[in-house]
């Protein structure tokens, strides 16, 4: 039985290194793959490349050659495989990327939405408008993201009165697409929500596939209830985002789209409040000023009236005055009565009873003689 040696970590590092550095066979080779999982250092992009049944994690120093490589291109890279010893982590060494044609999941995409688009699943004539008013909003997507807490701080701020129901879902992986379906159906028939929002953060195009899946896009055109998609970054695009009745360009934005700001409400409010005292103020100013006017000219007309009036009274005063007996009597003149009736003419006095004289200053009683 062989005797098994005893390595340090070091040792055994630097060991693997040495044959993959001693094989000529492995230097400067091509390898074709199609590209995910692009993330950007300081001085290198790191990557990875796979196939049907592999994967190989690549770095290349050389940045500018990166810039024109996205999630899902097919290419063909040149480069070496490095083992660095220290970290004992494998990459291939990248120095020169050439393109080979479309990658397999951007292909599958592309036929996807051109068959879709032939259906007239696209269709803007089968797009729900938002609802008016909101009160409760659907969300399917994970509980455990950052997805949904982004969302509901969104639509909070922006109006407490607003409800959200979580319908939680895988967003990548096995059986991602079915639990994604399952949750736009149970809103479809949900009585209480009036939109509903398909989310997830961004991702390659392999971590987004669930969303370009027949049966998403079949169940979302279905939905009897108005769906905002909403998944990845502003620059990703699904299936879903053609299918959905709006496309927001992220979960922030969707929250943001389908809530009314309270706070600038109650700003207008007060402003229109404002605008509307000033006019009344303007308003009252005027009247306040025709008010004068008139009660000016009502005043004027009314001590014209009342001079007219005391004016009548005088002349009327004066002809009774004229009137009076008491007026006549002063002037010389006397009243007779026989029996408290007067007496006008000598023919109706009783010269057998005796009568009354009235003066000015008071009155006799006498009696009359036969002529």
């Amino acid at each position: 039985m062989t005797q098994a040696y005893t390595l340090s970590v070091s040792k055994f590092n630097n060991i693997v290194k040495d044959i993959f550095n001693s094989e000529e066979l492995l230097h400067n080779i091509k390898i074709v793959g199609e590209v995910f999982g692009i993330s950007n250092s300081k001085s290198s992009v790191y990557f990875s490349m796979k196939d049907e049944e592999s994967s190989l994690p690549c770095v290349c120093f050389y940045g500018q050659i990166m810039d024109q490589i996205k999630e899902g291109d097919m290419i063909v890279a040149t480069g070496s495989p490095n083992f660095y010893a220290k970290s004992g982590r494998f990459n291939f060494v990248v120095n020169k990327i050439e393109p080979f044609g479309l990658g397999l999941l951007y292909q599958n995409f592309l036929l996807m939405k051109e068959k879709l688009e032939k259906e007239g699943l696209f269709d803007p004539i089968h797009k729900k408008p938002m609802p008016d008013t909101i009160k409760r909003i659907g969300v399917v997507t994970s509980k455990d993201g950052a997805v949904i807490q982004d969302i509901r701080n969104v639509t909070w701020r922006r109006n407490r009165a607003v409800d959200i129901v979580l319908y939680d879902t895988k967003v990548q992986g096995n059986d991602a697409e079915k639990e994604i379906v399952k949750g736009i159906e149970f809103f479809s028939n949900y009585p209480d929500v009036d939109v509903v929002i398909v989310a997830r953060g961004g991702g390659s195009l392999e971590d987004l596939a669930a969303y370009n899946t027949e049966e998403v896009a079949r169940a979302t055109y279905a939905c009897n209830k108005p769906i905002v998609s909403a998944v990845g970054h502003e620059t990703d695009f699904t299936i879903i985002d053609f299918v959905s009745d709006l496309r927001a360009p992220t979960p922030s934005a969707a929250a943001e789209l389908l809530t009314k700001d309270t706070k600038q409400a109650q700003n207008e409010f007060k402003r229109q409040i404002s605008r509307v005292s000033r006019q009344l103020e303007i308003i009252l100013a005027d009247k306040t000023m025709s008010l004068d006017g008139l009660r000016n000219e009502m005043k004027h007309l009314l001590d014209g009236f009342v001079k007219d009036k005391e004016h009548d009274l005088e002349l009327k005063l004066a002809h009774l005055n004229k009137l009076n007996p008491l007026d006549i009597l002063s002037l010389g003149y006397a009243k007779i009565e026989q029996e408290k009736k007067p007496v006008s003419k000598l023919a109706e006095l009783d010269e057998t009873k005796s009568f009354e004289v009235y003066f000015a200053d008071g009155k006799i009683t006498a009696k009359g003689e036969k002529k």
